[in-house]
Formats: structure tokens, sequence, C-alpha cells
């Protein structure tokens, strides 16, 4: 069972995103929390694309007022929170409910991640076997530039579709009305 606890302990372990729920008992999303908060950090770091890390100061206020709002809540409202993760497995992968274009999409990430993997590994000893303006000019930035890339394709894709999508409902007007 949670309960409120002590006001400057709460606002101590509110600066840590994550920390302050599950200091006031709400474990479940502490660990939601944390776990993207840290997360988001390791990728920006592995993969080098500072760009993701826009992210860290929205999530931060979240968790800091959060917390907050929990500890402002009156006894009822409290009480009645429930212990919850932010995020469902279920949500995100249904079970049984697969379509081949999403498991063509989980595979493009995986295949992603894996050779985002391999390119940080080897791009150490490229670093040994090629000279340095080489190495600085375009090993180190093919990562960010294959992510800008892929951002401006799935923006493209994500536009087509809706266009598509339009369009047809056009169609199935212009028939209605003939």
């Amino acid at each position: 069972m949670t309960r409120k606890k002590s006001g400057f302990l709460t606002f101590c372990f509110s600066l840590i995103p994550g920390a302050g729920e599950m200091y006031m008992g709400f474990m479940k999303q502490g660990l939601s929390v944390m776990g993207v908060f840290w997360g988001l950090i390791f990728v920006a770091a592995y993969l080098n694309i500072d760009q993701v890390l826009f992210v860290l100061p929205i999530l931060w206020c979240y968790s800091f007022f959060h917390v907050h709002n929990l500890r402002g809540m009156s006894d009822e409202e409290f009480y009645a929170v429930e212990d919850d993760y932010l995020f469902h497995i279920e949500q995100v992968l249904p079970n049984g409910k697969w379509s081949k274009k999403q498991n063509n999409i989980l595979a493009g990430i995986l295949i992603f991640v894996g050779i985002a993997v391999l390119w940080h590994y080897l791009s150490e000893y490229l670093y040994w076997l090629l000279p340095d303006w080489i190495y600085w000019t375009f090993v180190e930035a093919i990562p960010q530039i294959i992510i800008a890339v892929l951002l401006v394709f799935v923006g493209i894709m994500l536009i087509r579709g809706k266009k598509a999508e339009l369009d047809k409902e056009e169609e199935k007007k212009k028939e209605g009305t003939l």
C-alpha cells in the first residue's frame, strides 16, 4: 500500500525522473519513467544521436510535476491512484493481432539496430585505417545521415499514406453522389 511521504524528501527525489514516483510508492510508474529517461540517454550516446535528447526535459518536467501532483492530492484521490506501468507490452505488441506490415516494421527496426551496433564496432577499426579527415568527415557522420534519410523517408511514407486514404474517401464520395 502506498502512502504519502515527507515533503522535503519528495522534492529531493522528484529531481530525478522516476525516483519521486518510486519514493511515493508507485514503483511501476517510477520504473517506467526512469527506464525511458535512461534508455533515451543510452540510445543517444550509443548511436551518437543528440537530437533524441530534446525529449529529456519534457520527461523530466512530466516526472517532477507528476510527483508533486501526487503529493498534492487529497487522501481519497491519492489512495485511488493505481500503480501501473506507463506503457503496456500488449498495446505495443498485441498478442495474435500482428499483421505482415507490423512484422516488417519490427524487422526493419531490428535490422537497423543490428547495423548500428555493427557500425559502432567497425568504426573504431576504421579510425586506425583511414586518414583523420576522411574518418571525421564521413565515418562519424554516416549514422546521422542514415537516420536523417530514414526520418525523411518515413515522413514521406506517412504523407503518401494519408494522401492515398484521402483520395479513396473522395472516390467513395463521388461514387456515392453519382
